[in-house]
Formats: structure tokens, C-alpha cells, sequence
């Protein structure tokens, strides 16, 4: 993620935090004496602590799942290993990493349950060969 758009979101982030201690403070001070609700300095203060440091758990928490890149798509799939899904004669369904793809093997059939590696990919079909005695975890 670009450093110039975290600094505009954290500008923005300031901003926002800022504007809701303001309407904390004026629901302490001008809401709740309306309703006959009396809370001690301590319970704005401690109340806008919390916000403060929600509001900063959030921003972080945020900025790092922004940064994360997803790695999907199919480039990202050859050398993975997987199972065939449906038998494989020769084309059929694989599942790799929790996902169903469609495949072709170059090695003949292939059963339902034997253990794949994918070779290469052409459009959105993946092109597997048997990977021998694997384990998946």
C-alpha cells in the first residue's frame, strides 16, 4: 500500500477520532443533563480513553489488512499441490488450498482422491500431474 495514502488515512483517521471525542464531550455535557443524567468527569474521561484507543486498535488493524496481498489468481497456482475432486479423464475438478479448479491432467486418469501437482495454466484451466506419495495439511 502506498505511504502517501496511509498519511491521508491517517489524517482522515485524526480527523474522524477527533470530531467524535467533540460529540462525546457535548453528549456529557448538554444530552444527558436533558434527561436528568448526571456521570462524573471521570466517566467522560474514561469513556473517551476508550474511544480513543478503539479508534487507534481500528487504524492499525485496518492499515494492516490493507497491505496484506492476497495471493490468488492463477500464477500463484502452478507447483501447488491438491486433490482431485471429480475423476480426472483426462479433464475434471481439483481442489487446491479449499478451492474447486478445473484441470486437465497430462498424465492420463487421474482418481478422485490422488494427490496433484499443478504444472502450468492456460486461461482458467490448470494442467496437473500425479504427485506421488504426499501428504496435505
Amino acid at each position: 500500500m502506498d505511504k502517501k495514502l496511509t498519511s491521508a488515512r491517517l489524517v482522515v483517521a485524526v480527523i474522524s477520532t477527533a470530531t467524535e471525542e467533540v460529540a462525546i464531550w457535548v453528549i456529557w455535557r448538554f444530552l444527558l443533563p436533558e434527561f436528568n443524567i448526571e456521570l462524573p468527569l471521570s466517566v467522560l474521561i474514561g469513556a473517551m480513553i476508550v474511544w480513543a484507543a478503539f479508534s487507534l486498535w481500528l487504524f492499525v488493524f485496518t492499515t494492516h489488512t490493507l497491505k496484506k496481498q492476497a495471493a490468488v489468481g492463477l500464477p500463484s497456482m502452478v507447483g501447488a499441490v491438491g486433490r482431485v475432486a471429480s475423476r480426472l479423464a483426462p479433464e475434471g475438478l481439483v481442489r487446491i488450498k479449499g478451492e474447486l479448479w478445473s484441470a486437465k491432467s497430462n498424465e492420463g486418469d487421474i482418481e478422485v482422491g490422488e494427490y496433484i501437482v499443478v504444472v502450468s495454466e492456460q486461461g482458467l484451466k490448470l494442467f496437473v500431474r500425479r504427485r506421488g506419495a504426499v501428504s496435505i495439511r
